[in-house]
């Protein structure tokens, strides 16, 4: 069964959802966006709607109304919602793509009858194209109904619903931040770090991906304990303080990285996470104490 959808927040994910789905030959209802010429751009790439640079009744004119703006908003859209709305907001069925709030931002649109849930695609969405989401899991939550349909939703798109308790949306979300947004920003760093060698950027990113894709090849295939490598895994902590030494010139965040990185690789990958955690404070104590040495020659 396919339904009419409204998307308020035509932003990356409003947008790959929205064509997805009209893919599916789901009906487009209002594509409300901050500026016309953006609600404009959006209807094209959906392929469908009506675009809107301001909330009005027209959204009503959906059964399931889809909420992808920034999390900050949701809230007020939400009470917006319900102004415009009120009666005619009873059977519509309300839906946010937030990965860390819970469907009780929406609690304005429930008082006045709709049902009301969240609906995160765990996959990252660029400013080009639509990612696959064949087989992604999507985070499902809220009343019954509404879990009803975004379930329908994410069978239609091919993913895989999976429902959890609202209170622990941020516990979740954060998991998601550090396999993905904060990955990357080790990695860059990583890249810089060859490039301060000399390297190329096209050169550090050329060596460093078939090293990371490998490892996470490892943990799906053999498990986290048998895919873990490098000088913690081994015991050799003179060459993780050897590393520290040489990133003195790098900003300070690198070498704290680094080592809070150590640290929580002994606390849930070390057989033995005090011996190993104790050794690391080792290092950090050295390094503590070889800078404050050199601010009194100073």
């Amino acid at each position: 069964m396919r339904g009419a959808l409204s998307i308020i927040g035509a932003g990356r994910v409003g947008r790959a959802l929205g064509k997805s789905l009209r893919a599916q030959g789901w009906r487009i209802g209002a594509v409300v966006a901050r500026t016309e010429a953006n609600a404009r751009k959006a209807v094209r790439f959906i392929g469908d709607g009506k675009p809107q640079s301001m909330l009005t009744r027209l959204a009503l004119s959906s059964s399931v109304i889809l909420i992808s703006t920034p999390d900050d908003t949701i809230a007020a859209v939400a009470l917006e919602l319900a102004r415009i709305g009120a009666e005619e907001l009873r059977g519509k069925i309300v839906l946010h793509t937030s990965g860390t709030l819970d469907a009780t931002v929406l609690k304005p649109a429930k008082l006045f009858g709709a049902s009301v849930g969240s609906i995160h695609p765990l996959q990252t969405f660029s400013r080009v194209g639509i990612p696959p989401l064949d087989g992604i899991v999507f985070a499902v939550e809220g009343d019954p109904v509404a879990v009803r349909m975004a379930r329908q939703i994410v069978h239609t798109l091919g993913g895989v619903p999976v429902q959890i308790e609202g209170s622990k949306k941020p516990l979740y979300h954060a998991g998601a931040v550090l396999a993905a947004g904060l990955l990357l920003a080790v990695e860059e760093t990583g890249t810089r770090l060859l490039m301060a060698t000399g390297m190329k950027r096209r050169e550090a990113v050329r060596a460093l991906l078939p090293l990371t894709r490998q490892v996470l090849d490892n943990f799906e295939g053999v498990g986290t304990r048998s895919a873990w490598t490098g000088p913690l895994a081994r015991g050799d902590y003179g060459v993780i303080a050897a590393h520290v030494r040489e990133m003195k010139d790098q900003p300070p965040e690198v070498s704290e990285a680094y080592m809070a990185l150590n640290r929580l690789a002994a606390r849930v990958l070390s057989p033995d996470p005090q011996k190993a955690l104790r050794e690391l404070d080792k290092i950090i104590v050295r390094k503590t104490m070889k800078g404050k040495a050199m601010e009194a020659k100073a």
